[in-house]
C-alpha cells in the first residue's frame, strides 16, 4: 500500500494550487485521510481531515481558504488551496488509514506519502 502526493509548486500570494494524493496497492477500504504540513523550523501541523463518509475538518489557519475532498472510486484525495499566503509555505504530506486484503490476510496501515513542497511568494 502506497500514497503518492503531487501538485506542489511555486505560486504568488493570492494564488491557488491543488494537491493530489493517490493510494495504490491491495486496498479494501480507506478510512480517514489527512493533509499535514511542516514549515521550516516548525512542528508538523494537521491541515485538514476527510472521513470515509466525506465529513471534513480544517485547521483554523486554513478554514475558508482550503477545501479537502476525495474520490473513493479513484482512491484519491485532493486539497484545493485558494488565496494562498506566504505563511502557507511548507512541505505538505498526505496520510491515510488503509485496510488491505491480500492473500486472504487483512492488514491495517497508517500510510504516509512523500511530501510535496508548496512555496508562496509575497
Amino acid at each position: 500500500v502506497q500514497l503518492q502526493a503531487s501538485g506542489g509548486g511555486l505560486v504568488q500570494a493570492g494564488g491557488s494550487l491543488t494537491l493530489s494524493c493517490a493510494a495504490s496497492g491491495s486496498i479494501a477500504r480507506i478510512d480517514d485521510m489527512n493533509w499535514y504540513r511542516q514549515a521550516p523550523g516548525k512542528e508538523r501541523e494537521l491541515v485538514a481531515t476527510i472521513t470515509a463518509s466525506g465529513s471534513t475538518t480544517y485547521a483554523y489557519s486554513v478554514k475558508g481558504r482550503f477545501t479537502i475532498s476525495r474520490d473513493n472510486a479513484k482512491n484519491t484525495m485532493y486539497l484545493q488551496m485558494n488565496n494562498l499566503k506566504p505563511e502557507d509555505t511548507a512541505v505538505y504530506s498526505c496520510n491515510a488509514q488503509i485496510l488491505s486484503l491480500q492473500d486472504s490476510i487483512w492488514s491495517a496501515f497508517n500510510s504516509w506519502g512523500q511530501g510535496t513542497l508548496v512555496t508562496v511568494s509575497s
